[in-house]
């Protein structure tokens, strides 16, 4: 085993990748293996608390395997599993479960959201609620501790996870002494917020984003309707209120995004020329990895060579650990 520190990212299958995905958690996640150790998995026992489909799980499974292995994840450097090929995973999250009060999984985000949408329509707290959902900070939990992670990236609002996890950790010591890694949260405040095409955060949920893997002519067309106002080209424009200049500032190389600020700044430019710019640079970098991904998710076969493959490399750790653990219970000699 390295004596690097461990990093584990989780990923959640969770429908098409756009261009915040990559830049806001993708790029980053990726860039953790030059100091760490990383560890990525894809979280597919999560996604059941959402999805219902087999089909629909399974492609939304292989989607997110080929974006990141598309997108430069090296299964020969990198561990990269699938949760539910990694069975120590769930056997952890039960014993966690023993040491871990029910008021804290009552303070969980996801849980109080559920709880506060049926109070305000007058249903009762805890209707439509799976065992599932309110234990899914428990499943969360085991999948960091399993890997004596050191760092766990994770945005400012969802810094509530990795302390209900170093709760839990901490628990479990406390009651059975020193076994299990407390990690830290890893927030990069320098991570990009990319906004979308209505300049609100991009997010599917708000229909705004622009597609990783689109079409050229598609990802062209959702660039073109990015909002902007209406001055013409030669009025000088403050670039840092432009959702165009926005998006552009965190994918174009440095010397480009400076000339194109002073462009702005001089009048030199129009939100119809910038917007093909943008366009421009999008297909100059996702072109090669778009190819990759359709190649991918034509051979499945390939993707769960991967996986099976990533699984093997995580089973030591995991079971190490689990021994570590199941001994300090009781459970094993």
């Amino acid at each position: 085993m390295s004596s690097r520190p461990i990093a584990v990212t989780g990923i959640k299958p969770s429908g098409t990748p756009q261009l915040g995905n990559l830049l806001g958690m993708i790029r980053p996640a990726l860039a953790l293996r030059e100091r760490y150790d990383a560890y990525y998995f894809i979280a597919d026992e999560h996604a059941l608390t959402t999805v219902a489909d087999r089909d629909e799980l399974q492609r939304l499974t292989d989607e997110v395997v080929a974006t990141w292995l598309a997108l430069g994840l090296d299964p020969e450097r990198d561990v990269f599993y699938r949760q539910s090929d990694v069975p120590e995973v769930f056997e952890l999250a039960w014993i966690l479960s023993c040491v871990t009060p029910k008021g804290l999984l009552n303070r969980a985000h996801a849980y109080k959201a559920a709880v506060d949408a049926n109070k305000a329509t007058g249903r009762t707290p805890d209707d439509g609620v799976s065992a599932g959902l309110f234990n899914y900070p428990m499943l969360m939990a085991a999948d960091i501790l399993l890997f004596d992670a050191a760092v766990v990236p994770v945005g400012a609002d969802q810094a509530q996870h990795l302390e209900m996890t170093r709760d839990i950790a901490e628990a479990f010591n406390r009651t059975f002494g020193d076994t299990l890694t407390i990690p830290e949260a890893l927030i990069d405040a320098d991570v990009a917020i990319v906004p979308g095409l209505d300049g609100r955060k991009m997010s599917k949920s708000y229909g705004n984003i622009i597609p990783i893997f689109a079409s050229p002519d598609d990802a062209r067309k959702a660039v073109m309707r990015i909002v902007t106002d209406s001055r013409p080209p030669e009025e000088p424009k403050d670039p840092t209120t432009c959702n165009v200049f926005s998006i552009y500032k965190h994918v174009a190389p440095p010397d480009d995004v400076e000339a194109m600020a002073k462009r702005y700044r001089a009048g030199d430019v129009g939100y119809g020329e910038a917007k093909q710019r943008l366009a421009d640079v999008l297909e100059d970098q996702l072109s090669a990895p778009r190819r990759r991904y359709e190649e991918l998710l034509a051979d499945r076969a390939a993707i769960d060579a991967v996986l099976a493959a990533g699984a093997e490399r995580a089973h030591p750790h995991a079971r190490q650990t689990l021994d570590r653990a199941k001994r300090a219970v009781g459970l094993s000699r």
